[in-house]
């Protein structure tokens, strides 16, 4: 038999053979509507990144004995019970052992309303003040240009390491100790900014509390904009409509691409662009160069350069691959460049005065903008980066209700109108399939008569394609997740794989699940792909957009026509892209 029969709170269940009293926990769960309290609660368990809850709130009683919900297998017969007396009491000690090494200034916490201890807290009623003692102070960590370290909020975990080791084949944290009296810190003692860190963020994304969190940029953005000196133009990454409403509790996968564009002129920017013009600009750049580069013998396979996490771990990790790399810059900072040139000159405003603002959902695009060769207009193409989680914090501090705004609100023209090619992009496989869909039909020049790309689609960390165009044979791979881009270089250079293109994110499943992007529970991990949930709300607006190939945009067809001049220009080189470092 391949089942057994189990009771879980006195109900009868039967479930797999060998699974965790947890897993079997979570399979209930998917028979309910929603997943607001799971039978058994966790705080160190993370789907993917860590298995094993060793915090001692995963406790259970089962045949009478407490065990460890994460490391107990099911047996024939075994009766749970998950909120007995005793279960409760020893959840309860665990979670007094954590707070003893917590901060609690959950009021001043960037995670607060997000945070996984907090609402275990609140669930197992911690509410005497006299119960949430406070640890000495440690400094904070502020050497990383796009991330907080504070270890006085760190709960020992281990969630960051193993997401940083296993998941990104970084290794930038590390632990010491066992226990409580482990202590996490960057590899480099002089703080994250020394360590071989790439800014992706990932750490942020399964932190269950507030000890690490991005470089907040909101509250410089707000005295920008209440500058009359300053003409403050905002622009928007695809990946960020299909989360944002989870910070105001809309259901996951809800495009809020509308409401975002209707709340940001309430928050008083001058202008409000949305970042598929970028997109779909970087694609007709990357598209002309890959088609160059198989035509004349260039370097291949042509790495993509669209994520800046990925870019500073090649520069890390594989700087005898910089060649392969695409020089095209990133989608906001390409269009950071236009705004700062094209549009000051069309409209009149002196490039000094104009501050650009980007709504990303990774928090590498912090880091992006301080790189030097960054200012293609001969000042920062980009200012300010905020992430999704900011926009949600700064929309709040504004008392500004995302619910409230009409869904049929539209960005600013001239550089409001992308192609559903440019929404893609925050999908894993979307830069690939944008590019397809340009770089095809230029080398046939024939028209596409199926625009869907679906073998570079989905969730899987490897995804590879084989095209034929026009005579020319086209092999392509897609990957997410740093430590499958290691597995696939490694091949690559080893000559075990052949491509001509690869689309390399850092993120797993691309910018959808940047580490700017709101916080889920574990619960709701486990039981849901919320990256897939995400991106199938992109590839809904795409395949609902009337304009679907980046190089049919109108708007960009008449700026390269009276401006940049061809793909590839001098013009669009010294805008549009940028070179890389070896470190």
């Amino acid at each position: 038999m391949n089942t057994v029969n189990i009771k879980i709170n006195g109900y009868d269940y039967t479930m797999k053979r060998g699974i965790t009293i947890l897993d079997a926990s979570l399979e209930t769960l998917k028979f309910q509507r929603e997943y607001l309290r799971q039978p058994i609660p966790t705080l160190y368990y993370l789907k993917g990144v860590k298995d094993v809850d060793d915090s001692g709130v995963c406790v259970v009683e089962a045949d009478g004995k407490l065990v460890n919900a994460s490391t107990t297998r099911i047996r024939e017969g075994m009766e749970i019970q998950t909120r007995s007396d005793a279960v409760m009491a020893a959840r309860r000690e665990a979670l007094a052992k954590i707070l003893a090494i917590h901060n609690k200034s959950c009021v001043y916490c960037m995670r607060s309303t997000q945070c996984e201890l907090q609402n275990l807290l609140h669930e197992y009623g911690f509410t005497d003040e006299a119960e949430l003692p406070m640890s000495s102070i440690q400094p904070l960590d502020l050497s990383s240009v796009v991330l907080v370290r504070d270890n006085n909020k760190c709960i020992r975990c281990g969630r960051c390491i193993n997401v940083c080791a296993k998941v990104q084949a970084v290794s930038a944290i590390c632990a010491t100790g066992e226990g409580l009296d482990k202590t996490i810190a960057p590899a480099s003692p002089k703080g994250l900014a020394a360590a071989s860190c790439v800014n992706c963020g990932q750490c942020v994304a399964v932190c269950p509390v507030g000890a690490l969190t991005e470089k907040p940029q909101w509250e410089q953005v707000k005295e920008a904009i209440a500058d009359p000196e300053k003409f403050v133009v905002v622009q928007v990454a695809p990946a960020v409509r299909a989360a944002l409403g989870e910070t105001f509790e809309f259901p996951l996968g809800v495009d809020t691409e509308g409401r975002i564009a209707g709340a940001l002129r309430k928050l008083g920017f001058d202008k409000v662009f949305d970042t598929k013009v970028g997109a779909d600009l970087t694609i007709i750049e990357e598209a002309n160069e890959l088609i160059e580069r198989i035509e004349n013998g260039g370097v291949l396979p042509m790495l993509t350069s669209c994520c800046p996490g990925w870019i500073k771990y090649a520069e890390h990790f594989y700087p005898d691959m910089l060649d392969n790399l695409s020089s095209c810059k990133s989608p906001h900072t390409m269009f950071g460049a236009l705004i700062k040139s094209w549009y000051a000159e069309k409209m009149g405003i002196p490039k000094e005065k104009i501050v650009t603002v980007s709504v990303m959902p990774c928090t590498a695009k912090k880091f992006e903008i301080t790189r030097p060769d960054e200012c293609g207009a001969d000042v920062p193409d980009v200012d300010y980066v905020i992430t999704t989680n900011e926009l949600g914090t700064m929309l709040k501090d504004a008392e500004i209700q995302l619910e409230a705004i009409s869904p049929s609100e539209r960005f600013d023209e001239p550089l409001g109108e992308g192609t559903g090619a440019g929404v893609i992009f925050g999908a894993s496989g979307g830069v690939m399939e944008a590019a397809l869909r340009t770089a095809v039909e230029k080398l046939t020049g024939k028209p596409l008569e199926n625009l869907e790309f679906t073998d570079v689609r989905g969730m899987n960390g490897i995804k590879e394609a084989s095209y034929d165009l026009n005579g020319t044979q086209v092999k392509v791979a897609v990957v997410s997740g740093l430590a499958n881009a290691n597995a696939l270089l490694t091949r690559i250079k080893t000559g075990e794989a052949d491509y001509q293109f690869v689309e390399i994110m850092a993120c797993p499943g691309g910018c959808v699940n940047g580490g700017g992007q709101p916080h889920q529970p574990a619960v709701v991990q486990a039981l849901q792909d919320v990256p897939a949930v995400r991106a199938a709300a992109l590839y809904l607006n795409d395949d609902q957009s009337v304009l679907r190939k980046s190089h049919e945009n109108p708007e960009l067809n008449k700026i390269y026509a009276d401006y940049l001049g061809k793909p590839g220009s001098e013009k669009a080189h010294k805008l549009l892209h940028t070179s890389y470092i070896m470190r």
